[in-house]
């Protein structure tokens, strides 16, 4: 028996039986919830619910009991937690964190703005990188969290938790030839221009590559960088097609621009915030990561640094929906 099960049960009672509903209160799947909770039935060896289909119909005399226990549980297990931040409340010290440039500039700004007014005394180094830097600092023991996309095999010794989703887009001039085409993008189209994206990984393999070798289609790059405005400003002067992250698209880049959806193009792609296995969480910590990551609560997050092993970690955090981040909703939706 787990508190998550515990916390599933509940939750299915406060959403009237209704999985699906109960799913989207907590931040995850109903086949999440309807495994749990088979599991969690089958431990006690009792039925909490009676059924009608595949539907829950009412709550067994037995559940009701078991419900009734398990609020008073998890009611102390907040009493806990708010026991523990009250004993182990921090308001002064240091957080380092490594990162690329999308990150910083387009993500993590109103995050840091919340986190600071929350924690003025505590001081914020933000360090600007490709992976390979990024890997290096965590490696050197100089950063406390690493927030970056793909790339999992070069932080083989982090805790991850993944953060959200992203595509790429295809950016180009108004007045080019592929904003003003009826037709879907496809690769082969744009392999026929040439683009403009961000520097490759020198170790691993690049999605981005990878997507065009899958076709067999050869394609050429005339121009790289790891700053989003800088791909935008070379395209803007037309030297080709950019290729970059979503929400690196600003709504004030719709005067010249035109976002065109590339979903179907290259892979999806997940950005997620590292630190290391044997790292302390201090308090400020678990809450930053809260910040940027409300989906996961603040024990998720303590329970994850405890754990020894990154398949520990996804175990728990497994039925997590993670968000899916795009740039000016209004054209990248018009794009889609």
């Amino acid at each position: 028996m787990t508190l998550k099960q515990l916390k599933y049960l509940i939750g299915i009672a406060d959403s009237g039986l209704n999985i699906t509903s109960a799913a989207e209160r907590l931040y995850t799947s109903q086949p999440g919830i309807s495994k749990q909770l088979k599991q969690l039935e089958a431990e006690l060896g009792m039925q909490l619910f009676t059924r009608k289909g595949k539907s829950l119909a009412a709550i067994t005399p037995a559940g009701h009991q078991v419900i009734e226990r398990a609020r008073k549980i998890l009611r102390e297990v907040d009493n806990i937690s708010s026991l523990a931040s009250d004993l182990t409340a921090e308001q002064e010290g240091t957080l380092s964190i490594a990162t690329t440039h999308t990150q910083s500039r387009y993500v993590l700004p109103e995050v840091i703005k919340s986190f600071r007014s929350r924690y003025p005394r505590v001081d914020l180094e933000l360090h600007q990188g490709t992976s390979e830097q990024i890997a290096e600092l965590v490696a050197n023991q100089q950063v406390d969290f690493a927030i970056a996309s793909g790339a999992e095999g070069m932080f083989a010794d982090l805790t991850l938790l993944p953060i959200y989703h992203w595509h790429r887009i295809v950016l180009v001039p108004k007045q080019h030839p592929l904003s003003r085409s009826a037709k879907p993008l496809d690769l082969a189209t744009l392999a026929a221009y040439p683009l403009v994206t961000y520097v490759f990984s020198l170790t691993g393999e690049s999605s981005f590559k990878r997507a065009f070798a899958d076709q067999d289609l050869d394609f050429r790059v005339v121009f790289t960088a790891r700053d989003a405005d800088v791909i935008k400003t070379y395209v803007r002067m037309g030297m080709g097609v950019g290729v970059l992250a979503s929400m690196a698209y600003e709504c004030k880049d719709q005067e010249d621009l035109k976002a065109i959806d590339a979903k179907g193009l290259f892979p999806r792609i997940t950005t997620w915030l590292g630190f290391p296995r044997d790292r302390v969480l201090r308090g400020y910590m678990v809450d930053f990561i809260h910040l940027f990551a409300p989906r996961y609560s603040r024990r998720t997050i303590r329970e994850a640094a405890a754990l020894e092993n990154q398949a520990q970690v996804d175990e728990l955090i497994g039925d997590v929906i993670l968000p899916e981040r795009g740039g000016c909703e209004d054209d990248t939706a018009a794009a889609a």
